[in-house]
């Protein structure tokens, strides 16, 4: 939508209550409170709405009776106050939202995928042999299957570890000598306690990396 069409809608959008008598007041509002997401114009509809429910009760109210009072305020507000409203979020609500970088739900869906090949790697390595067969977490090793990016902590050399998120050349050696020294891990929680990892890096290792005998 072009800035001149966008405009011209959004000022469109803010007379209907005047255009209305105040009867689509809640209406217009419904659209912010979508449209921003936030708790507080949804409070904004329930209150038109209260007050397009009292108008209408009290509309064959007397004259000069409180009721006729009540339905003479109720109109008001709901048609001056609900234009002077709308006018005063109009460009809130009609605002240009940035637009998402070149690639960005390619890349997301790229992202997602992989997810998937992993969780479904994980699912078959419960299977030692399946695992070693399709060469799961070894991406040092020439293969035909995508794990989604898995590396198997015990088997793996040290230029793979290297490659995991948060990874430095401490790091990697401490990982190391500790995999020497006892044989392998079973965990990611037995990873980072031996290894004496950094907290931190427990939840993200746990994405990438899974450990077979």
């Amino acid at each position: 939508m072009g800035r001149r069409t966008r405009t011209a809608v959004s000022v469109i959008w803010a007379l209907v209550p005047l255009i209305s008598l105040g009867i689509a007041t809640t209406l217009v509002f419904v659209f912010p409170a979508i449209r921003l997401r936030k708790a507080i114009h949804w409070l904004v509809v329930a209150g038109y709405l209260a007050l397009t429910v009292t108008g209408f009760a009290t509309a064959n109210s007397p004259d000069s009776s409180a009721g006729r009072t009540v339905f003479a305020a109720a109109i008001v507000v709901l048609w001056l106050g609900g234009t002077a409203h709308a006018f005063a979020i109009r460009s809130r609500v009609f605002a240009t939202r940035p637009p998402l970088a070149p690639g960005y739900e390619g890349a997301v869906r790229m992202a997602t995928g992989r997810r998937e090949l992993r969780t479904a790697a994980r699912e078959t390595a419960r299977d030692p042999v399946m695992a070693w067969e399709l060469r799961i977490g070894r991406p040092d090793l020439v293969r035909g299957f995508d794990d989604g990016g898995l590396v198997d902590v015990n088997h793996v050399p040290p230029y793979v570890l290297a490659q995991l998120p948060g990874m430095n050349a401490e790091l990697v050696d401490r990982i190391l000598r500790t995999r020497e020294r006892c044989g392998g891990f079973t965990s990611v929680e037995e990873l980072s306690a031996l290894a004496e990892l950094p907290p931190t890096l427990t939840e993200t290792l746990g994405e990438y990396v899974i450990f077979l005998p």
